[in-house]
């Protein structure tokens, strides 16, 4: 038989095998990450029909080349286009990924580990991460469970990212505030007794919202206002006092302030004080009114000890102004006029007896001065710049609203007042309070429901939710082959390792560790050319027809050969 046939036989065979490739990657031109393949071919077996002869100087015969005889072709190669990445289909699902790179995702069939470029995955039934069209688990890392904010990168493992405990996200109790705003001095809520009010919205440790309602008031002196809390509501507009009957709750809040005033309950008589006459607007009466002459301001007060800015009417008597505090007059008092005599006045600090520096009735040397601590606390701010000083003590920039020890399912809540300062805006403060710090941290939050999933460019899931809480749920690791396409098709758009493909450490890599990244919303397409298809289909097609026609040829020489016989 001529060795013809035989090459020929060959050829078709290995063109039908590149064809067959062909056909493939044209059925997948749509399969997502679908990878094309291309063939090569080898000649093979040769057979010699004689060797090679050197040159022979002697002679002067020159050297000959071996004479051989093919005996046709082979398949070489069918490799994968594993490193051309195909072009990006936008899907909008939440949950569909391109893989950038070199890397696979991996997946799980309960099993055995596989690997592909096809990001195409959904959420099962259990919540798990799953290939849609296997459902084979998404493999990644959990959250560490001692920083959920991280990542543990163990060996990996499903990813269920909708398990129940990550559809809710749990309450946070309150732990931070501040106070932000203007204080204007001549703002008429914070002037009058009354004060203006404040509002702090916090959340226990259960997630419930309550309201702390404070007053800040103007404490009569430059720079000076004090801040009480006042009541605790909860969520619906009641108070909570009542629940606990044997605590004060104004004691929750500051470190108390000192209210000064001098006591003057038990006089009796009007010798050794000059009584006010006439008519005194704020009061409506005369009777009971005592007046001090301090740095030539004149002072009225009450036997209850309450003291007035006193100002003469002109005809014998004193109007009452504005309301001062104690504390402020006595910082000021340096005499006390009585019965038009001027006598040196001083506190004793032990004993809070009024020193006076001659001997007067015994009613006047038994006056003392009078504190009264009370929940709260004072706010100073500078006089020349209106900028925060201090609250509580010098030095002191925060004020803790302790609440943690009312009862166990609060915070104490450190409220910072640094942000306020007292500037004239037309009479109208801005100041108020709110939850968290600078940054938001320490606000508290109310359970929250999972209301989305997202997933960004390292391969990092985070659930969102309605609280406004991000949280960490886990991350998709990837592997990397040093011969990726070494890697051997399993269908399915699965990969799996061979011996020429290199292991997989079963703990695999993050993404952006070789410069990769992941897309969501969209999809990675087949890299197929259609162009280099149909054309290297064309040469395909002419090759194996070539081949048959050395079939035919072959045939009618060896017709030729029989009819000799006839």
């Amino acid at each position: 038989m001529m060795r013809s046939l035989f090459s020929a036989v060959a050829g078709l065979k290995t063109h039908q095998n590149k064809m067959d490739v062909i056909g493939n990657n044209i059925a997948n031109v749509n399969t997502v990450a679908f990878k094309s393949n291309s063939v090569t071919f080898n000649d093979i077996l040769y057979q010699r029909t004689s060797g090679a002869s050197s040159a022979n100087a002697l002679t002067g015969v020159g050297g000959r080349n071996a004479k051989q005889v093919g005996l046709g072709v082979s398949t070489a190669t069918i490799s994968t286009n594993i490193t051309t990445p195909g072009s990006t289909q936008t899907t909008g699902g939440a949950f569909d990924l391109k893989i950038s790179g070199q890397s696979f995702f991996i997946v799980n069939n309960g099993t055995e580990n596989y690997f592909t470029k096809a990001g195409a995955f959904d959420v099962d039934a259990v919540g798990n991460l799953v290939m849609a069209s296997t459902g084979y688990n998404v493999m990644g890392w959990q959250v560490d469970t001692v920083d959920p904010t991280t990542i543990h990168k163990d060996t990996v493992s499903a990813l269920q990212i909708m398990a129940p405990k990550n559809k809710i996200s749990d309450p946070e109790a309150t732990s931070k505030g501040k106070m932000t705003g203007l204080i204007d001095e001549n703002d008429p809520d914070v002037i009058r007794d009354s004060g203006k009010v404040l509002n702090l919205d916090f959340y226990d440790a259960l997630g419930y919202k309550y309201t702390a309602k404070f007053v800040l008031k103007s404490a009569k002196s430059d720079g000076l206002y004090t801040i009480d809390l006042t009541d605790v509501l909860d969520a619906s507009g009641a108070s909570i006092s009542s629940e606990y009957p044997s605590k004060e709750l104004a004691s929750y809040f500051g470190s108390g302030y000192t209210y000064d005033y001098i006591d003057v309950s038990s006089k009796t008589t009007t010798n050794d004080l000059r009584t006010v006459g006439g008519n005194i607007a704020a009061s409506g009466t005369a009777a009971g009114y005592y007046v001090k002459e301090i740095n030539n301001i004149f002072y009225a007060y009450d036997t209850s000890g309450s003291f007035f800015r006193a100002e003469e009417d002109g005809n014998g008597g004193y109007n009452l102004s504005t309301p001062v505090k104690a504390s402020v007059v006595l910082s000021e008092m340096n005499y006390v006029d009585t019965s038009n005599k001027k006598y040196e006045l001083s506190v004793d600090e032990t004993t809070g007896d009024l020193l006076i520096s001659e001997e007067v009735t015994e009613e006047v040397r038994e006056a003392k001065t009078v504190s009264n601590t009370i929940g709260g606390a004072l706010v100073r701010y500078d006089p020349d710049t209106g900028y925060f000083d201090y609250i509580g003590s010098t030095g002191t920039t925060n004020m803790p609203l302790r609440l943690g020890s009312l009862d166990g399912k609060f915070s104490d809540i450190d409220i910072d007042f640094t942000s306020t300062k007292t500037f004239d805006n037309d009479g109208d403060s801005t100041v108020g309070l709110t939850a968290g710090d600078a940054k938001g941290i320490g606000a508290g939050k109310k359970m929250g429901n999972m209301t989305g999933v997202s997933i960004d460019t390292n391969g990092m899931i985070y659930g969102t939710y309605d609280n406004g809480t991000t949280r960490l749920l886990a991350q998709i690791a990837v592997a990397e082959f040093t011969n990726p396409g070494g890697l051997e098709k399993a269908g399915e758009n699965l990969y799996q390792t061979t011996l020429n493909s290199g292991d997989f450490d079963g703990i695999g890599l993050d993404i952006t560790a070789d410069g990769g990244s992941m897309t969501s919303g969209v999809l990675e397409m087949s890299n197929v050319d259609l162009s280099t298809e149909f054309t290297d289909m064309i040469i395909t097609q002419r090759g194996f027809q070539a081949n048959s026609r050395i079939i035919t040829t072959s045939d009618t020489l060896l017709e030729e050969l029989i009819n000799l016989k006839r």
